[in-house]
């Protein structure tokens, strides 16, 4: 595929959303000389901001507050909003229609002459992909980042140079698309697979389907790095084509991996044992950080970038927001974002992240995942928690009476309040904590804007 395929066809861009993917889509085929028709249920007040982003694109087509047929029928594609599941009455009517069904993972899959470096997982995409970025940009590999954060795909085409190498965060909506068409990247990193977005798929079996598309269409030429801790992951050896690289907190006897022995990081290349860094360097909160650790490394191995680059990568990355974000000391209080902990799994590492006492901000809406795990590690931790108002935290305080905990709960409505209310709990010498477990929709526009309002309401405090 290349871009000047997009003249003059008639496309449909289905939800344009409030994040900024539908704004990002939208403007790459406009700009590429497509005619473009814009349809999204939102009606044009809900999606305000949005618009008045493209509004110095004139020639875009909008149908707003519902959706027309014909704008699925009579179209040469259909560029869908990952948030839309394939089995929308609309999206299948396209498919009946033979009107290709695309993704803005998929459109830069085919665009993208450049090798990709595909990262998935339930939790730790973003941090490991950050990582595999700052030691591709020591080792001069000229890397581009795709798909982190709420940044448009489409337009990192414009930056990738002929020798450039592109770092991919792809959720399994996004290697929905790319299944379809059979397409994975040259590099394939699975961090590890927990319960999470049951509010999308009918099961866990679905959801880890998609996720297997980060591996599904490799070639023997390719890698496949994975985490032989996860007892669902490291059952798939049978199935992957490529180069398997294992990452592992144990040693590993056999094949190439990356793995901790006596408090030391190795890489275990072609039979060689090969010292990256010492886990006492390393200065990233949790445990967890250790795997999105190891398995940056694994990439770096399939690079073969020099040791020295490797360790020089990881020193130099000082973390992300949102995740373990240290906010501000106050009164001898440490106040800590860890807002991208949006399933009971990301929560749990978070809370075993402290050994410090802790006062705990969670809760929210609820993704359809099992809270009794979550449950549980809360009440082993603290006994002081604030929640956020939400189905999601219903189900946590269902599960702690469940577990006996029979007292009255904190609910806040806002986080300016969660945030006023966890202080009057706290002490010196103590750790606020805000991480949720659950989704934001509700109170919040999205986890990032929960954490930002953490953020602002913490440092609002006196």
């Amino acid at each position: 595929m290349e871009i000047s395929d997009f003249r003059k066809k008639k496309i449909t861009v289905m939800g344009l959303g409030l994040h900024g993917g539908g704004i990002g889509v939208t403007r790459f085929l406009v700009e590429a000389g497509a005619e473009v028709t814009v349809t999204d249920l939102k009606s044009e007040q809900e999606l305000k901001g949005s618009l008045d982003k493209l509004k110095d694109l004139l020639e875009i087509k909008y149908v707003l507050g519902q959706h027309r047929e014909s704008d699925f029928v009579t179209v040469d594609m259909l560029v869908k909003n990952p948030a839309v599941p394939w089995t929308n009455k609309y999206v299948q009517l396209a498919l009946e229609n033979n009107v290709p069904v695309e993704m803005d993972s998929s459109l830069f899959f085919k665009l993208c002459r450049n090798k990709i470096i595909g990262v998935t997982g339930t939790r730790g995409k973003t941090t490991t992909s950050s990582l595999i970025y700052e030691i591709l940009r020591v080792a001069r590999l000229d890397p581009v980042k795709v798909g982190i954060g709420q940044v448009s795909v489409l337009d990192k085409l414009k930056e990738l140079k002929a020798d450039s190498v592109v770092v991919f965060e792809l959720s399994s909506w996004r290697l929905s698309a790319l299944g379809r068409y059979g397409l994975s990247p040259e590099v394939a990193v699975w961090t590890n697979i927990f319960q999470d977005h049951l509010n999308y798929y009918a099961n866990m079996a679905e959801y880890f389907q998609d996720k297997k598309y980060i591996f599904s269409g490799q070639k023997k030429s390719d890698f496949c790095i994975l985490n032989w801790d996860d007892e669902k992951l490291n059952k798939l050896e049978s199935q992957i084509n490529s180069q398997l690289i294992k990452f592992s907190k144990n040693k590993l006897e056999s094949g190439n991996s990356v793995c901790v022995s006596d408090g030391v990081i190795y890489a275990n290349w072609n039979n060689k044992e090969e010292k990256i860094l010492e886990l006492a360097e390393i200065t990233l909160k949790g445990v967890h950080n250790v795997f999105n650790i190891l398995a940056s490394i694994g990439v770096a191995k399939a690079l073969e970038i020099e040791a020295e680059n490797i360790k020089k990568g990881i020193m130099e990355f000082s973390g992300l927001p949102h995740r373990l974000e240290f906010v501000r000391e106050l009164d001898g209080v440490k106040y800590y974002n860890d807002t991208a902990a949006t399933s009971p799994d990301g929560a749990i590492s978070s809370l075993d992240s402290f050994v410090e006492p802790l006062v705990l901000i969670a809760g929210g809406s609820d993704k359809n995942l099992d809270m009794r795990e979550l449950a549980s590690a809360i009440q082993g931790k603290t006994d002081r928690v604030v929640f956020l108002e939400g189905t999601g935290t219903d189900k946590i305080i269902a599960e702690m009476r469940n577990l006996g905990k029979d007292q009255e709960f904190t609910i806040a409505d806002s986080m300016e309040k969660a945030v006023v209310l966890a202080r009057d709990l706290a002490k010196p010498g103590e750790v606020v904590l805000l991480s949720p477990g659950t989704a934001s929709f509700g109170i919040f526009l999205n986890e990032f804007d929960r954490g930002d309002k953490f953020r602002l309401a913490v440092n609002s405090l006196n």
